[in-house]
């Protein structure tokens, strides 16, 4: 599949849906934004962007998809697989904002979570209700939620109480069209 470069363009129409402080094309942040706990690779992002909100993830797709432009959704970057690694460039969409424990129902066992609420946190706060949530990669410290969904990330406990897609009921997802 062939992909566009970002043109001036396209990262000032970037640049004005998510404000200047959360569009970066620096060396130093696309450096950062190249890798993840692989060893070997590393493929800088032409543009790394912290969005907000749903609706701005949402437009940036959008843009996206007009241009042709690739799109790596990035979490706590911790990942031993790639999967955050930005192969053929483009736009590297950092979920490190979205991260709020929205709701936790105690009776129900369920809770709402943004995909950027690192794992140890989340197990935290569960436990400090008496609850337990099981996924328990060795990155728990600083991996994210929506990067252990997208990686099916487990750690020991997986091989009884099973990996982090077993405990999703739903998923609010922003499409490209």
């Amino acid at each position: 599949m062939a992909y566009n470069k970002i043109t001036k363009d396209v990262s000032e129409k970037l640049e004005r849906i998510v404000g200047t402080g959360n569009i970066f094309t620096d060396d130093e942040t696309r450096g950062i934004y190249a890798k993840d706990e692989t060893e070997d690779f590393s493929f800088p992002p032409e543009v790394v962007i912290k969005p907000t909100s749903a609706a701005q993830i949402s437009e940036i797709m959008k843009l996206a998809n007009v241009y042709r432009i690739p799109v790596t959704p990035r979490g706590g970057g911790t990942g031993l697989s790639g999967g955050a690694l930005p192969v053929h460039g483009g736009i590297c969409l950092s979920m490190e904002k979205f991260n709020r424990i929205i709701e936790i129902d105690e009776k129900n066992y369920q809770a709402i979570v943004e995909p950027g609420v690192i794992t140890q946190k989340f197990q935290e706060e569960l436990e400090s209700r008496g609850l337990f949530y099981p996924p328990d990669p060795a990155s728990r410290g600083s991996c994210h939620l929506g990067g252990n969904l997208a990686e099916c990330a487990g750690g020991p406990r997986a091989v009884k109480y099973g990996v982090t897609k077993d405990y999703v009921l739903g998923l609010e997802a922003v499409l490209p069209t």
